[in-house]
């Protein structure tokens, strides 16, 4: 190790920033976010650092560096573009064994500025010493995406029982177990989702035990896995991700996402394809029970949006009604995903004012209200409508629409297999069964279809014979 990294108590202490710029301000913002008392030396100042100045939350000395600045302070950042000048103030630093750091000269530091994710009381700082800030903020981005805004919310939940603990649980192991069941349970997923009177709560009734153990009821994350490329997951369905007990999932999950989950959890398939079902609705709601009850954290992985034609809707209504603990993780559904990397804008204002979802079979055989779909300057989008694409189209035909309306099938949408079928309401049957489309297949209609020429840019897969399928035409 280059550089022994740790924590410095700036709080109210006089720290002096040598520079007035946009770096410095940078610097200078740093330091106050650390409540230290803050200083700056320059003779003129970047707008930000005047707005500081005059709300008085730096104090300025509108001149050139002397050495007598150093004078009482506990650190010092020097961030100007005079390298000499930068060179003075960390030789004088060293000499009175003051911390300094000069921007972007790790050469000339005794102290190096991290990238850093603040989830305090949490604080996460990565450094490459200064060979690569690019570099540590790229890894500083990859441990953002695993640690929740609200993170630093279960230091302040273990803060509050931490002498009752210790009271509890004379033995450091059993203590140290007992934590571990806590800030990787149901209490810190409580806690994370602002559900802290919970979250307490369970905590008291794991206190009461004889010993440490996993709370009795588990929970249910019923998550929207996107429309198939795993860049999409939000952070929240990736960290409920890590810390399933058990996997239930469905066709529409993409096996390169569903690899991103906890590789000890148990995985049960439940897919469903038309006219096939696994099992059925009531056969699922009763395994997401079972499961929960037996206290176990169960991500319900489904493709889409839970609540878009995904039954996240009757999955939360049958853990409602026994009593089951469940979050709802939106995700991003097949109709923005699937028009985004087709280059189909869902709305425009040349083109379309409304956007209307629908799916292309209903339960017990019930028919669409074709005439409101029927509408000029509207696009409908018709999930799982590829089987029955013929009727549909005849059907809009029938309620008004024109044969030349356009259309076009995206097949695997945002996955490296993506292929883009383009025509009419009048050609598009029968050049999918020519090009061999198959599901999942979104189906949208409407003018906005015309932009995909101009602003089709995700290239998808080519076909056996190298002729690029991205759009067909």
């Amino acid at each position: 190790m280059e550089f022994l990294p740790i924590f410095v108590d700036i709080r109210l202490r006089p720290c002096l920033v040598v520079g007035g710029g946009e770096v410095a301000a940078r610097k200078a913002e740093l330091l106050l976010r650390a409540n230290a008392a803050v200083t700056v030396v320059a003779p003129e100042l970047c707008g930000s650092l005047v707005q500081d100045r005059d709300a008085g939350r730096i104090s300025h000395r509108a001149r050139v560096f002397q050495p007598s600045d150093l004078e009482g302070s506990a650190l010092v950042i020097a961030a100007t573009d005079d390298e000499a000048l930068n060179g003075e103030v960390s030789g004088l630093c060293r000499k009175c064994a003051i911390p300094v750091n000069v921007v972007d000269a790790p050469e000339l530091c005794s102290f190096i500025v991290p990238s850093i994710v603040d989830r305090s009381p949490v604080i996460v700082a990565v450094s490459s010493g200064g060979a690569s800030p690019v570099l540590a903020r790229i890894v500083r981005t990859k441990v953002e995406t695993l640690l929740p805004a609200s993170y630093g919310k279960l230091a302040a939940l273990a803060e509050g029982f931490r002498e009752r603990v210790k009271r509890r649980f004379s033995d450091l192991a059993q203590r140290r177990r007992f934590w571990e069941d806590v800030l990787q349970g149901p209490a810190a997923e409580m806690m994370l989702t602002g559900r802290e009177q919970a979250a307490r709560l369970a905590v008291e009734v794991a206190l009461q035990r004889d010993t440490p153990s996993s709370l009795s009821v588990g929970e249910v994350y019923l998550v929207g896995a996107g429309p198939g490329d795993p860049d999409l997951l939000t952070f929240r369905a990736l960290r409920l991700m890590q810390q399933a007990d058990v996997v239930v999932y469905d066709r529409l999950v993409a096996p390169a996402i569903l690899e991103l989950a906890h590789r000890g959890a148990e995985r049960i398939y439940v897919g469903k394809a038309r006219c096939d079902h696994s099992l059925p609705q009531d056969e699922i709601n009763q395994i997401l029970v079972r499961l929960a009850r037996q206290g176990k954290r169960v991500l319900r992985l489904k493709g889409g949006d839970p609540f878009i034609f995904g039954r996240g809707g009757e999955e939360a209504d049958a853990l409602a009604e026994k009593g089951i603990p469940f979050q709802i993780v939106p995700g991003v559904t097949a109709a923005s995903g699937c028009a985004s990397y087709a280059g189909i804008p869902l709305t425009h204002r040349d083109y379309a004012h409304s956007c209307v979802f629908v799916p292309g079979h209903l339960k017990d055989g019930g028919d669409l209200d074709w005439r409101a779909l029927a509408q000029p300057r509207q696009t409908v989008v018709v999930y799982m409508g590829l089987h029955a694409l013929e009727s549909i189209c005849q059907r809009l035909i029938g309620a008004g629409l024109s044969a030349e309306t356009p259309a076009a099938l995206v097949q695997d949408g945002t996955t490296q297999s993506q292929r883009v079928l383009i025509g009419d309401l009048a050609s598009l049957p029968t050049r999918a069964a020519e090009f061999r489309m198959r599901p999942p297949s979104l189906l949208i209609i409407g003018e906005v279809v015309r932009l995909h020429e101009r602003l089709a840019w995700f290239e998808g897969a080519d076909t056996a014979d190298g002729t690029a399928l991205k759009a067909v035409g």
